[in-house]
């Protein structure tokens, strides 16, 4: 496979970085991953946001529109011979002295991974069980999607290598928080319910994609502190991430779920299905959009 870094297309068994690369060194770097729909990268403006508003928060001095990264993704995927395709575009801080610095970093890597992904995916679901390991407290004020990535590794081999299976964090209070690599919902009594941002989970891309889609189609959207014992009585599990998109929950922690046999997971994943190769950002849908899909 081919990769992007720093203005060329080169084979990733070629690629390198400097050992003084603060990303690597201090962990000051940030990523997004997405998906590429028969060429499209859906929800890049949102995940290019997102990216921004991180790079100011740690003091790297980049800032990428969508113009900017279209032509690269272009060039690599044609590099592939990929229309569909798994990307992570990674900014890492670029080297320095070793040392804590406090002046913005100039110069940082851009670097654009790839992988092949097939069409786009079939309704899945998974079991989701609770971590023994509980979720770190974010480095700053919120969560970045960050290198600082060793609570989810831990998590991961807590569970083992179970695809069918996801593993789901409590805070260190015990409450709700996230996946290893997702964002949690359920649906109760006509409300869709999340854990809040306070708990201290990612705001993920399509976290919120998913709340402006239920929120056009007529859901009460309600977010909180929420504990286990708040999913009794519950009528669908299902958890959000950017590849795998909407994951129906079959199992909650040893309890029945009706998984991809749900009403609502099979709506939202059918509206979803709508956008994949057009939007650039949740802004872009209406409350037409919803409703018609509900009709």
């Amino acid at each position: 496979m081919y990769m992007y870094i720093n203005e060329q297309i080169i084979e990733e068994k070629k690629a390198s970085i400097s050992p003084f690369d603060h990303g690597f060194l201090y962990g000051l770097g940030l990523f997004e991953t997405f998906r590429v729909y028969r060429g499209h990268p859906f929800l890049l403006d949102d995940h290019l946001a997102r990216l921004n508003a991180g790079l100011e928060q740690i003091g790297i001095s980049s800032f990428y529109k969508r113009e900017d990264i279209l032509p690269l993704l272009a060039r690599l995927l044609s590099a592939n011979r990929l229309e569909n395709a798994y990307i992570r575009l990674n900014v890492s801080a670029g080297p320095h002295e070793v040392g804590l610095r406090l002046e913005p970093y100039e110069s940082p890597n851009l670097l654009i991974f790839v992988k092949p992904l097939g069409d786009a995916p079939e309704l899945t679901e998974k079991t989701a069980v609770s971590l023994n390991l509980r979720r770190n407290t974010p480095e700053g004020e919120g969560r970045l999607k960050s290198h600082h990535y060793l609570n989810n590794v831990l998590a991961k081999k807590e569970i083992g290598d179970a695809p069918g299976t996801e593993g789901v964090f409590l805070t260190e209070e015990g409450f709700l928080a996230e996946g290893v690599v997702s964002n949690l919902f359920w649906l109760k009594s006509g409300t869709l319910y999340t854990p809040s941002l306070e708990t201290g989970i990612l705001n993920g891309i399509t976290r919120q994609f998913v709340m402006k889609l239920a929120e056009c189609s007529g859901f009460k959207i309600e977010t909180g502190f929420y504990r286990t014992g708040d999913i009794s009585g519950v009528e669908e599990v299902f958890l959000t991430n950017s590849i795998q998109e909407i994951v129906a929950v079959r199992s909650f922690f040893g309890t029945g779920m009706p998984g991809r046999n749900g009403q609502a997971v099979k709506r939202l994943h059918e509206q979803y299905a709508l956008f994949r190769e057009s939007l650039w950002s949740r802004s872009e849908l209406s409350l037409e959009d919803g409703m018609n899909g509900w009709n």
